[in-house]
Protein backbone atom coordinates (compact mmCIF):
# COMPACT_ATOMS: atom_id res chain seq x y z
CA UNK A 1 0.00 0.00 0.00
CA UNK A 2 1.24 3.52 -1.05
CA UNK A 3 2.24 5.78 1.92
CA UNK A 4 0.33 8.96 1.67
CA UNK A 5 2.41 12.14 2.55
CA UNK A 6 0.47 12.64 5.41
CA UNK A 7 1.23 9.64 7.01
CA UNK A 8 4.98 10.33 6.40
CA UNK A 9 4.32 14.20 7.92
CA UNK A 10 2.60 12.75 11.22
CA UNK A 11 5.74 10.00 11.29
CA UNK A 12 8.07 12.65 11.29
CA UNK A 13 6.08 15.09 13.56
CA UNK A 14 5.18 12.45 16.28
CA UNK A 15 9.05 11.27 15.70
CA UNK A 16 10.49 15.02 16.38
CA UNK A 17 7.45 15.35 19.21
CA UNK A 18 9.31 12.73 21.46
CA UNK A 19 12.40 13.75 20.90
CA UNK A 20 11.23 17.41 21.99
CA UNK A 21 9.53 15.37 25.04
CA UNK A 22 12.23 13.30 26.18
CA UNK A 23 14.85 15.81 25.77
CA UNK A 24 13.47 18.46 27.31
CA UNK A 25 11.98 16.41 29.97
CA UNK A 26 15.79 15.00 30.86
CA UNK A 27 17.14 19.11 30.68
CA UNK A 28 14.57 20.44 32.94
CA UNK A 29 14.77 17.32 35.56
CA UNK A 30 18.39 18.05 35.58
CA UNK A 31 17.82 21.81 36.27
CA UNK A 32 15.71 20.52 38.98
CA UNK A 33 18.36 18.32 40.30
CA UNK A 34 21.32 20.80 39.84
CA UNK A 35 19.38 23.54 42.00
CA UNK A 36 20.17 23.83 45.67
CA UNK A 37 18.45 23.63 48.56
CA UNK A 38 20.44 25.45 50.98
CA UNK A 39 17.82 25.48 53.74
CA UNK A 40 15.28 23.25 56.16
CA UNK A 41 12.18 24.16 54.58
CA UNK A 42 9.83 20.94 55.03
CA UNK A 43 6.07 22.44 55.34
CA UNK A 44 4.82 21.12 58.78
CA UNK A 45 3.47 19.44 60.12
CA UNK A 46 5.23 16.76 58.25
CA UNK A 47 7.61 13.63 58.46
CA UNK A 48 10.71 13.24 61.31
CA UNK A 49 12.17 10.97 59.14
CA UNK A 50 13.58 10.02 55.23
CA UNK A 51 11.09 7.02 54.87
CA UNK A 52 8.32 9.30 56.21
CA UNK A 53 8.88 12.06 53.91
CA UNK A 54 9.24 9.45 50.96
CA UNK A 55 5.66 8.15 51.65
CA UNK A 56 4.67 11.96 52.22
CA UNK A 57 5.40 12.41 48.12
CA UNK A 58 4.00 9.23 47.24
CA UNK A 59 0.42 10.34 49.19
CA UNK A 60 1.05 13.79 47.17
CA UNK A 61 1.61 12.09 44.14
CA UNK A 62 -1.37 9.65 43.98
CA UNK A 63 -4.00 11.32 46.40
CA UNK A 64 -2.86 15.31 46.06
CA UNK A 65 -3.21 15.03 50.16
CA UNK A 66 -2.49 18.84 50.42
CA UNK A 67 -4.85 19.87 47.98
CA UNK A 68 -7.58 18.15 49.77
CA UNK A 69 -7.22 19.64 52.59
CA UNK A 70 -7.05 23.13 51.17
CA UNK A 71 -9.50 23.23 48.62
CA UNK A 72 -11.96 20.12 48.62
CA UNK A 73 -14.02 21.37 44.79
CA UNK A 74 -10.88 21.99 43.45
CA UNK A 75 -9.18 18.28 44.54
CA UNK A 76 -12.68 17.04 43.17
CA UNK A 77 -11.90 18.55 39.37
CA UNK A 78 -7.98 17.43 39.48
CA UNK A 79 -8.78 13.81 40.71
CA UNK A 80 -11.60 14.01 37.82
CA UNK A 81 -8.69 15.42 35.40
CA UNK A 82 -5.95 12.99 36.53
CA UNK A 83 -7.71 9.59 37.20
CA UNK A 84 -9.35 10.01 33.87
CA UNK A 85 -6.29 11.27 32.09
CA UNK A 86 -4.37 8.09 33.45
CA UNK A 87 -7.16 5.33 32.81
CA UNK A 88 -7.91 7.00 29.12
CA UNK A 89 -3.36 6.63 28.85
CA UNK A 90 -3.81 2.70 30.03
CA UNK A 91 -6.21 2.15 27.43
CA UNK A 92 -3.85 4.18 24.45
CA UNK A 93 -1.36 1.22 25.58
CA UNK A 94 -3.24 -1.37 23.57
CA UNK A 95 -2.05 1.16 19.97
CA UNK A 96 1.80 0.02 20.96
CA UNK A 97 1.22 -3.43 22.00
CA UNK A 98 1.21 -6.70 20.64
CA UNK A 99 -0.14 -8.96 22.02
CA UNK A 100 -1.79 -6.36 24.66
CA UNK A 101 -0.96 -6.90 28.31
CA UNK A 102 -3.89 -8.10 30.28
CA UNK A 103 -4.53 -5.10 32.19
CA UNK A 104 -4.92 -2.86 29.38
CA UNK A 105 -7.36 -5.42 27.94
CA UNK A 106 -9.25 -5.41 31.49
CA UNK A 107 -9.45 -1.54 31.37
CA UNK A 108 -10.45 -1.20 27.56
CA UNK A 109 -14.27 -1.18 28.46
CA UNK A 110 -13.95 1.34 31.38
CA UNK A 111 -12.03 3.58 28.87
CA UNK A 112 -14.43 5.93 27.45
CA UNK A 113 -15.51 6.84 31.55
CA UNK A 114 -12.10 7.62 31.67
CA UNK A 115 -12.49 10.00 28.74
CA UNK A 116 -15.43 11.55 30.25
CA UNK A 117 -14.24 12.55 33.38
CA UNK A 118 -11.03 13.70 32.05
CA UNK A 119 -13.71 16.16 30.15
CA UNK A 120 -15.18 17.05 32.89
CA UNK A 121 -12.53 18.13 34.70
CA UNK A 122 -10.89 20.05 32.17
CA UNK A 123 -14.12 21.82 31.56
CA UNK A 124 -15.03 22.92 35.69
CA UNK A 125 -10.87 23.99 35.53
CA UNK A 126 -11.54 26.05 32.73
CA UNK A 127 -14.35 27.88 33.95
CA UNK A 128 -12.88 27.92 37.40
CA UNK A 129 -10.01 30.17 35.36
CA UNK A 130 -12.76 31.90 33.60
CA UNK A 131 -15.38 32.78 36.10
CA UNK A 132 -13.38 33.23 39.77
CA UNK A 133 -11.93 36.73 40.15
CA UNK A 134 -8.82 35.96 42.33
CA UNK A 135 -7.81 32.87 39.70
CA UNK A 136 -8.61 34.85 36.87
CA UNK A 137 -6.48 37.69 37.86
CA UNK A 138 -3.39 35.21 38.37
CA UNK A 139 -4.27 33.36 34.87
CA UNK A 140 -1.75 33.72 31.86
CA UNK A 141 -2.75 33.10 28.68
CA UNK A 142 -0.44 29.90 28.49
CA UNK A 143 -2.55 28.49 31.40
CA UNK A 144 -5.59 29.08 29.43
CA UNK A 145 -3.89 27.49 26.16
CA UNK A 146 -2.71 24.63 28.11
CA UNK A 147 -6.17 23.46 29.64
CA UNK A 148 -8.18 24.34 25.75
CA UNK A 149 -5.39 22.10 24.16
CA UNK A 150 -6.14 19.17 26.56
CA UNK A 151 -10.01 19.55 26.26
CA UNK A 152 -9.40 19.18 22.60
CA UNK A 153 -7.73 16.21 22.71
CA UNK A 154 -10.43 14.87 24.93
CA UNK A 155 -13.64 16.24 22.88
CA UNK A 156 -11.79 14.67 19.47
CA UNK A 157 -10.74 11.21 21.01
CA UNK A 158 -14.37 11.28 22.80
CA UNK A 159 -15.78 12.27 18.91
CA UNK A 160 -13.91 9.49 17.61
CA UNK A 161 -15.40 6.79 19.95
CA UNK A 162 -18.70 7.67 20.07
CA UNK A 163 -19.48 9.09 16.58
CA UNK A 164 -17.02 8.86 13.88
CA UNK A 165 -15.55 5.08 13.72
CA UNK A 166 -11.88 5.06 12.85
CA UNK A 167 -10.32 2.06 11.36
CA UNK A 168 -7.90 1.54 14.93
CA UNK A 169 -6.37 -1.74 13.44
CA UNK A 170 -4.27 1.21 10.76
CA UNK A 171 -3.82 3.38 13.59
CA UNK A 172 -2.21 0.90 15.54
CA UNK A 173 -0.21 -0.76 12.90
CA UNK A 174 1.06 3.11 12.10
CA UNK A 175 1.92 3.55 15.45
CA UNK A 176 3.65 -0.06 15.79
CA UNK A 177 5.49 0.48 12.97
CA UNK A 178 7.15 3.85 14.39
CA UNK A 179 8.44 1.75 16.90
CA UNK A 180 10.06 -0.43 14.04
CA UNK A 181 11.16 3.43 12.39
CA UNK A 182 8.84 1.88 9.38
CA UNK A 183 6.41 4.26 8.25
CA UNK A 184 2.88 2.76 7.50
CA UNK A 185 -0.55 4.04 5.82
CA UNK A 186 -2.38 6.17 8.76
CA UNK A 187 -6.29 6.41 8.28
CA UNK A 188 -7.16 9.83 6.42
CA UNK A 189 -9.78 10.73 8.94
CA UNK A 190 -10.14 14.49 10.21
CA UNK A 191 -11.22 14.12 13.72
CA UNK A 192 -8.45 11.33 13.89
CA UNK A 193 -5.31 13.81 12.13
CA UNK A 194 -6.85 16.65 14.72
CA UNK A 195 -6.46 14.34 17.73
CA UNK A 196 -2.44 13.35 16.70
CA UNK A 197 -1.69 16.94 15.76
CA UNK A 198 -3.16 17.84 19.40
CA UNK A 199 -1.30 15.33 20.76
CA UNK A 200 1.76 15.83 18.97
CA UNK A 201 1.82 19.69 20.47
CA UNK A 202 1.01 18.75 23.62
CA UNK A 203 4.16 16.69 24.01
CA UNK A 204 6.26 19.45 21.83
CA UNK A 205 4.79 21.65 25.04
CA UNK A 206 4.60 19.71 28.07
CA UNK A 207 8.70 20.36 28.83
CA UNK A 208 8.23 24.00 28.80
CA UNK A 209 5.01 24.56 30.86
CA UNK A 210 3.24 24.31 33.98
CA UNK A 211 2.62 20.62 33.27
CA UNK A 212 6.15 20.14 34.82
CA UNK A 213 4.58 19.80 38.25
CA UNK A 214 4.33 16.52 37.63
CA UNK A 215 7.80 15.28 37.95
CA UNK A 216 8.59 19.04 39.47
CA UNK A 217 7.06 17.55 42.82
CA UNK A 218 9.58 14.92 43.56
CA UNK A 219 12.08 18.04 43.39
CA UNK A 220 10.10 20.29 46.15
CA UNK A 221 11.99 20.36 49.26
CA UNK A 222 8.74 21.62 51.09
CA UNK A 223 7.67 18.10 50.38
CA UNK A 224 10.39 15.43 50.33
CA UNK A 225 12.46 16.99 53.40
CA UNK A 226 12.18 15.26 56.87
CA UNK A 227 11.30 17.72 59.91
CA UNK A 228 14.26 16.85 62.32
CA UNK A 229 16.85 20.62 62.21
CA UNK A 230 16.60 19.69 65.72
CA UNK A 231 18.39 16.22 65.13
CA UNK A 232 20.50 16.55 62.19
CA UNK A 233 21.83 19.49 60.46
CA UNK A 234 20.71 20.09 57.30
CA UNK A 235 24.10 20.33 54.66
CA UNK A 236 23.75 21.37 50.71
CA UNK A 237 26.22 19.49 48.78
CA UNK A 238 27.61 22.29 47.59
CA UNK A 239 27.95 24.08 51.10
CA UNK A 240 30.12 20.92 52.17
CA UNK A 241 32.59 21.53 49.54
CA UNK A 242 32.80 25.26 51.20
CA UNK A 243 33.43 23.93 54.45
CA UNK A 244 35.67 21.24 53.51
CA UNK A 245 37.84 24.24 52.11
CA UNK A 246 37.82 26.72 54.56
Amino acid sequence: MAISGVSTFYAVLFYAATAIFLGGLAWKIGQYWRTPSPLKIAVTPAPVSAPGAALRVAREVVLFESLFFSSRWLWIMAALFHAGLALALVRHLRYFQDPVWEPVALAQPFGIYGGLAMLGGLLMLLARRLVIDRVRFVTAPSDLLMLLLLIGIGISGFGMSAMARVDVVMVKAFFRGLLMFQIRPLPIDPPLLLHLAAVAALMILFPFSKLLHLPGIFFSPTRHQADNPREARHLAPWAAKLEEKS
